[in-house]
């Protein structure tokens, strides 16, 4: 542990995960769910994994402020100082700013992770040296470093990382950025041999990400730097005011996409972003007609189906091929998987018609 002492993590858990409708809801998004039926929420996991580099301590969680109280409740070890209270949505560079600045007060030698909360990471041994790697070398190079993984087949739904392929240990200089591909393009990619999915995982230390962000986000470090505030009685009013007033934008738009000094470690960890329902179905156990099944069923004719049921009750489903079937009590969802990017504009006429109460 020693070699990681200047070593922290930064879990991202603001999310709504709406394309998880109905199960993730505004109070209760995915990332407080066991989604995957190991009787552990995916933050818990996710903390869990972390817990393998660095002490319960150095470990924090961004969140929206209307989550503070969960993310307690789902890790319980945090002190309240470990819990940054976002006031507002604003994408995640500014999520990483304030990060940033709140380490790099109580450690100017800080090294972190930044990582979502809701991925799956199916080989963590291969993970955790992967990440220790990252960190040794942001330790002693001004580099950002982002985890690239292996592309298995040619999605357009992730961005892409071109990379050089010289390089040392592993580790590439970045190319280029390029955000959701057409599948002719993504097949090019796929086969090119030197592009790689971007995972949304960062590795740096605070010195470094806080000079790219004067660089290329000058008007995001001025609004949120100030040392006197930081891990005081102080910081979460600065907070309050400030941070509403950041530009609304992601990290890779703020940064990554502009700066020079950018490289990935192409990477095989078993990742998925758990993105979506049919997402959580690839990478669920199946039954021998490929239905990945949460609850109690008696099923004929019903295949490539994900089912999710409340405890003590008893689907019976005849005749069903590629559905997403989810019952949470107040709401019943039964929705071709092939359809599913049209579940988040459902819950948008849901809103307009029914307001929150189904969401």
């Amino acid at each position: 542990m020693s070699a990681y002492k200047n070593t922290y993590v930064a879990i991202m858990a603001g999310g709504i995960g709406s394309r998880f409708w109905p199960a993730s809801r505004e109070h209760r998004p995915k990332q407080f769910l066991d989604i995957l039926g190991v009787g552990k929420s995916l933050i818990q996991l996710t903390a869990d994994r972390f817990l393998q580099l660095c002490p319960k301590e150095n470990i924090f969680i961004v969140t929206n402020a209307i989550y503070k109280d969960l993310v307690m409740e789902h890790l319980p070890f945090l002190t309240e100082n470990q819990i940054l209270c976002e006031p507002s949505r604003n994408n995640t560079a500014p999520c990483v700013a304030y990060t940033a600045f709140k380490l790099h007060q109580i450690n100017p030698n800080a090294n972190f992770i930044v990582a979502p909360s809701d991925h799956i990471i199916l080989k963590e041994k291969q993970f955790i040296e992967t990440v220790k790697k990252g960190l040794e070398f942001t330790a002693t190079n001004r580099a950002l470093l982002t985890l690239g993984i292996a592309p298995t087949r040619p999605d357009t739904g992730y961005g892409y990382i071109k990379y050089n392929l010289d390089g040392e240990s592993g580790i590439h200089k970045v190319v280029q950025f390029t955000e959701k591909p057409d599948l002719e393009t993504a097949k090019k990619f796929v086969t090119s041999g030197n592009y790689v999915w971007n995972a949304g995982i960062f590795i740096w230390n605070a010195k470094s990400i806080i000079e790219a962000f004067d660089k290329y986000a000058h008007e995001i470090y001025e609004i949120l730097k100030d040392d006197t505030v930081y891990n005081t009685d102080k910081e979460q009013d600065f907070i309050d005011q400030q941070y509403p007033t950041t530009p609304k934008i992601s990290i890779d738009y703020a940064i990554m996409e502009k700066a020079d000094n950018v490289y990935t470690i192409p990477s095989e960890f078993g990742w998925s972003d758990l993105g979506t329902w049919g997402s959580l179905h690839a990478e669920s156990n199946h039954d021998d007609n490929k239905n990945a099944i949460n609850g109690e069923t008696v099923l004929a004719d019903t295949e490539n189906c994900l089912i999710r049921l409340p405890k003590d009750k008893l689907a019976v489903i005849k005749g069903l091929k590629d559905f997403i079937i989810v019952d949470e009590g107040d709401v019943l969802l039964i929705y071709p998987k092939d359809k599913e990017q049209e579940i988040k504009e459902i819950t948008a006429s849901i809103r307009a018609n029914n307001g929150n109460k189904f969401l």
